[in-house]
């Protein structure tokens, strides 16, 4: 995740993956569903979590300091436990920054009791963890969420940047998306930003934040400290 701007790197996004011995590398949308609404979800969750808590610090005691979000299902964020067991992971981990985790959750989720989920996501800001709303713009609950839910970054979702540079109304939309954001005093980054012409057409629309195939492609977490010190932006993305 990236400024097209300024040329740094703000931070990594963390990707689950299974490892099968059989099957090989079996991507998330093969087994999360199968999982989604159980306790071994909230397991899975928190093992993740644990795991981005670690390596920020082993990047930390490299010299490089970069903020991984975690993507959480609201399953695992409307446990009544959610917040005991998120202070207990930072607490074992007292070198990390809380700030230096970030959550994300899908603006497409059903929500049981939003105002159980706001106070939830408001203890977690008092722990220093902030929220992002990832896929915005793909639900009926956008609106909502934005005005209702503390999180400080909007997630513009893929489908709309990939096709904003040959359909009218994903770039409307797109623009749209960062007016809101701006509006509701939010960041704002778009994802699926796969080419120059992409970063160019979200730098015009006022767009600085980027990730996407365009930026990197998902690497293993010791490909990341060479990566960073060699990524350049392209010069016409430079204000």
């Amino acid at each position: 995740k990236v400024n097209m701007n300024t040329a740094e790197v703000i931070g990594v996004e963390a990707l689950i993956r299974w490892q099968h011995p059989q099957r090989g590398l079996v991507q998330p949308l093969d087994f999360l569903p199968a999982i989604e609404g159980r306790s071994v979800s909230v397991t899975l969750g928190e093992w993740v979590i644990k795991s981005a808590l670690l390596q920020i610090n082993q990047w930390r005691s490299m010299g490089i300091n970069l903020p991984i979000s975690v993507n959480i299902s609201v399953y695992q964020l409307q446990q009544d436990n959610f917040v005991t067991r998120l202070a207990a992971l930072l607490a074992a981990h007292p070198e990390v920054k809380p700030h230096y985790l970030e959550l994300e959750i899908l603006e497409t989720s059903e929500l049981s009791d939003i105002n159980q989920v706001i106070d939830t996501m408001n203890s977690c800001h008092e722990l220093g963890v902030r929220f992002a709303l990832d896929d915005f713009g793909t639900g009926y609950s956008s609106l909502t969420h934005l005005r209702r839910l503390p999180v400080y970054l909007i997630k513009i979702d893929q489908s709309f940047v990939r096709d904003m540079l040959e359909d009218a109304d994903d770039s409307a939309i797109v623009e749209g998306v960062v007016n809101l954001a701006k509006t509701f005093q939010r960041e704002v980054i778009a994802e699926g930003v796969e080419t120059c012409a992409h970063a160019d057409a979200l730098i015009r629309l006022g767009c600085e934040l980027a990730q996407g195939y365009g930026i990197a492609r998902p690497m293993p977490q010791a490909d990341i400290p060479q990566w960073v010190t060699s990524w350049q932006t392209e010069p016409t993305w430079q204000a």
